[in-house]
């Protein structure tokens, strides 16, 4: 097998060449290392790297196969990247931040260890903006993460690292966090699927539990991928009260969703969409039909203000540390920390509260009766891809002669503020300006099962990976590009 082959390859294929001998971890692992080396330069989504260790936890792996050890862990072998905000013991987890740049945790998230403990192989953190505060993927720690299907896009934030690895074959497996859409909207901007479980599916440590926003999920090339990181990080733990107290697994061989209700909705009743993407959606809708499943648009209204606070909401609990970092740390942050303050700064707890009122109403009068007569719901995961991987904030991103920024092209952060559903992020064709779109599938609070269900359905009616142009090509990739505006369909460069 060529590198290409050994890059894309899926983690369950992997893991049945490693069975039957065809492939040798070692092999696989320095494919990804020199995949990850030869990138690193133009998309930098690496951030620590622990290359040397990797191998020779490759070489282990390998005589365990060799000789059939009963300690195979379930992902035994397989290349792994850890986004660099998620707690790794004895690692250095800067959330993007110097400030943090010598933190070196004690311990690991529990769903972290589980993944370590089953095999995989961390050969990698992947980067994140500043504290995760972002939906591109920029820091003074860790520079410009790029977007590798166009280097002038980001590749979404924050989990933008892990999500910018794996379009580029850079690794097998990776992680990510979710308190807005951080994995889900990087999976949209790259082509990959990423998974914002049920609050509670994946344990946290103390320190994150507390916060019902923020989820840790895997992120994959494939629905089947995701599902196998699921099924190793899921389950309860004694360090996170908050965990849900039954093990949930996702069968291997997952049923049809034929006969099934599903409803969808372009906008939400309120996004701005871009043509292409609203094209693609559609598009995708009418192949979920082809599954015999039943297809229903339902309309929605006046959710304008609840996105609104469901953002407001997380930047009102934000104020703290932001404050701390521009007050006391004014020469070690990124540029854009004194605007995220700024911003949060304009929500107080009387805002907080008046989302959690507005929310049980919408819930109760839209929301709660659609997934009573539905089995999930659809809609896209971003409204336009062309959001720029650098110095957004002084720019225009105008779509369809609307200026907007990158909050207001994020059709996320409202599955946050329910954040006992869960949703998977699947990518869902490409635009006319050679970038991924996506969907998210919505599913009734900790029904995982019947959005993986969705998925995998939706994988094989609409096979992304098998696309003609499915990797990016690296020799269309420009580096410099600098705008004075970005419009869908249209850069113009300085």
């Amino acid at each position: 097998m060529n590198d290409d082959e050994l890059c894309y390859m899926s983690a369950t294929e992997a893991l049945a060449n490693f069975q039957s001998g065809t492939l040798s971890p070692v092999e696989l692992i320095k494919s990804i290392i020199h995949r990850a080396e030869a990138i690193q330069e133009k998309i930098n989504p690496f951030a620590d790297q622990y290359f040397d260790e990797a191998m020779n936890a490759a070489k282990v792996a390998e005589t365990k196969y060799h000789n059939s050890s009963d300690l195979l862990g379930r992902l035994e072998g397989l290349p792994l990247a850890v986004k660099d905000s998620t707690p790794v013991q004895g690692r250095r987890s800067s959330n993007g931040s110097l400030i943090n740049a010598s933190q070196i945790d004690h311990l690991s998230d529990p769903s972290i260890e589980r993944l370590l403990t089953s095999g995989a192989n961390l050969f990698a953190r992947t980067t994140c903006p500043e504290f995760c505060w972002l939906f591109s993927c920029h820091s003074r720690m860790w520079g410009i993460t790029r977007n590798p299907w166009r280097l002038d896009i980001t590749p979404g934030g924050s989990s933008g690292g892990s999500a910018a690895a794996l379009a580029a074959g850079a690794t097998t497996i990776a992680t990510g966090s979710d308190s807005a859409g951080s994995i889900r909207q990087p999976a949209s901007q790259c082509g990959i699927v990423g998974y914002k479980p049920p609050y509670g599916r994946m344990p946290l440590s103390p320190s994150n539990s507390f916060d019902p926003y923020v989820q840790i999920g895997p992120m994959a090339r494939t629905v089947s991928d995701t599902a196998l990181m699921s099924n190793v990080m899921s389950g309860p733990h004694a360090l996170d009260h908050t965990s849900l107290p039954e093990k949930l697994s996702i069968p291997d061989r997952l049923q049809g969703i034929n006969g099934m209700k599903l409803a969808f909705s372009t906008d939400l009743g309120h996004y701005e969409l871009a043509n292409d993407v609203e094209r693609e959606f559609l598009a995708s809708i009418q192949s979920l039909s082809n599954t015999g499943a039943k297809l229903e648009e339902v309309p929605l209204d006046g959710l304008s203000e609840i996105i609104r606070l469901s953002h407001g909401a997380q930047e009102f609990l934000a104020h703290g540390f932001l404050k701390d970092a521009v007050e006391n740390h004014s020469d070690m942050i990124s540029d854009y920390v004194p605007e995220l303050l700024e911003t949060a700064l304009k929500y107080d707890v009387e805002d907080y509260q008046r989302s959690k009122l507005l929310a049980g109403e919408i819930w109760q009068n839209q929301l709660g009766p659609i997934f009573q007569k539905y089995d999930a719901f659809i809609c896209p995961t971003v409204s336009s891809p062309m959001i720029p991987a650098e110095n957004w904030q002084t720019h225009k991103i105008l779509l369809n002669d609307r200026q907007l920024t990158d909050t207001e092209m994020t059709m996320t952060a409202l599955f946050n503020l329910y954040s006992r559903c869960p949703v998977l992020a699947v990518p869902s064709g490409m635009t006319s300006d050679g970038l991924p779109c996506g969907l998210q599938i919505v599913g009734r609070p900790c029904d995982d099962i019947t959005v993986f269900r969705i998925g995998a359905a939706f994988e094989v009616v609409r096979p992304w990976m098998k696309l003609d142009k499915i990797q990016p090509s690296w020799d269309l990739i420009h580096k410099n590009n600098k705008w004075s505006e970005i419009r869908m369909g249209e850069t113009d460069e300085q």
